[in-house]
């Protein structure tokens, strides 16, 4: 089982590693503070705790049975991304204030829940770790990716707020909006025109 863990760490890390909407997203609300990036960042994890208990239960499998579901997940997510890339790059630099911890949270919430290449994700993921059908350890292991997912994004975030002071120049700020939102808006359209 300890060799199990192990490999489940090294390869939850090595995902977390990979930029992703969430990467684009956390980077944008650095900008308005750490506040902002920590909410994102409890948001997101949100959304990939239940994307990994869903899985762990079983649950998660209802999405790759449906067609339907899983487009209309795809759909939803990416004009979610595709709304928060617009709003960035039609922002004006006396409108950069930081936005409300809420919906910082709900941001990152809604990125990882409208997301079902995250489901899939989980259901092939999280099975290859447990030696048998054991639900309570897959539980357990779910709870790992999460928790490695989590350390990553909090480096991430206390990295970006060490640089805060070069974050919080005006031109910065704009640049850093209008590259994440543009990132946002890109991944929104090629989420819309993937339908695998």
């Amino acid at each position: 089982m300890l060799d199990n863990l192990a490999a489940l760490i090294a390869a939850s890390f090595l995902i977390a590693l990979s930029p992703g909407p969430g990467t684009a997203l956390v980077l944008r609300q650095s900008v308005h503070g750490r506040r902002a990036a920590l909410a994102t960042v409890i948001g997101m994890e949100a959304g990939v705790a239940c994307w990994a208990i869903a899985a762990a239960l079983g649950l998660s499998v209802l999405l790759t049975a449906s067609e339907v579901a899983y487009h209309a997940l795809r759909i939803g997510g990416a004009l979610f991304l595709v709304y928060l890339g617009v709003k960035a790059l039609l922002s004006k630099p006396h409108e950069l204030t930081a936005p409300p911890a809420s919906s910082a949270f709900r941001s990152g919430l809604i990125v990882n829940l409208a997301n079902p290449k995250l489901g899939v994700f989980a259901i092939s993921f999280l099975p290859q770790f447990v030696p048998s059908d054991n639900t309570s350890l897959l539980l357990l292991f779910a709870m790992v990716w999460v928790l490695v997912d989590t350390a990553w994004y909090l480096v991430v975030v206390g990295i970006l707020h060490r640089i805060r002071a070069w974050l919080s120049r005006s031109r910065v700020r704009l640049a850093l909006e209008k590259i994440s939102g543009g990132v946002l808006l890109a991944l929104g359209v090629r989420l819309v025109l993937d339908p695998r």
